[in-house]
């Protein structure tokens, strides 16, 4: 049911791709509310497995409509469904993404996508006080085989407060905590998407319960959840 529902999804957004205009939208929507309704179920059935192994309070699937007030691009439609799903706070922290796109372009991601001030830096002294529990996590062959390394953004020496000389200074240089899985149109197409989805999922686990303590107490290691 999953692979033909993504398999008209993938089809419809390569048509859109060529034909991003709001006549033509318009014109197709009801394909596209139908397509919608199924892929919230797929989205819904993710929500379900996670449960299963992990508490998560909310599933978020975003629209088609593309804010363009202050893009170069003016496009008015995505072509792509993005959904993330929020670990219930303050205990538990991180989140995880499932992004369906057409043309080898999906993807599932996991971690810290645009930490809070406050957070960013009780990581980064973390890392600067012991690196030696982080690294041990992501340097697990199974969870690298799966994740591989950290990606997002980054300082160009360091931030400010930290020496450039610190052992941890290629960790403590990131502005973004987060790991990307990327997917072919043939693998999402599989009849095991899903359960790879969640088994992926299910992997980053150590990770998040380590960055959860993290966050969740200060550098005694004092709790500051009341």
């Amino acid at each position: 049911m999953s692979a033909s529902t993504l398999k008209l999804a993938l089809n419809f957004f390569k048509k859109l791709e060529k034909n991003n205009t709001r006549d033509w939208f318009n014109e197709n929507k009801p394909e596209f509310k139908a397509i919608e309704t199924e892929v919230k179920a797929i989205y819904n059935s993710v929500l379900e497995r996670l449960n299963e192994h992990d508490d998560i309070d909310k599933l978020k699937l975003f629209r088609i409509y593309r804010d363009v007030r202050f893009s170069k691009n003016k496009l008015p439609y995505k072509t792509h469904f993005g959904g993330s799903f929020h670990r219930t706070k303050p205990k538990l922290r991180g989140g995880y993404y499932l992004h369906i796109q057409p043309n080898n372009e999906s993807f599932i991601a996991t971690g810290f996508w645009e930490p809070a001030k406050e957070d960013l830096l009780r990581i980064r002294k973390e890392f600067e006080m012991d690196d030696t529990e982080i690294r041990k996590i992501i340097s697990n062959k199974k969870f690298k085989n799966i994740w591989g390394d950290f990606v997002g953004d980054e300082v160009k020496t360091a931030p400010k407060g930290f020496s450039k000389e610190h052992k941890a200074i290629d960790l403590i240089k990131k502005k973004q905590y987060i790991f990307v899985k990327k997917y072919t149109d043939k693998e999402v197409l599989s009849p095991d998407f899903i359960n790879d989805v969640n088994a992926s999922f299910k992997a980053i686990r150590p990770y998040f319960d380590y960055m959860s303590d993290v966050l969740t107490t200060d550098l005694n290691g004092v709790s500051l959840i009341e």
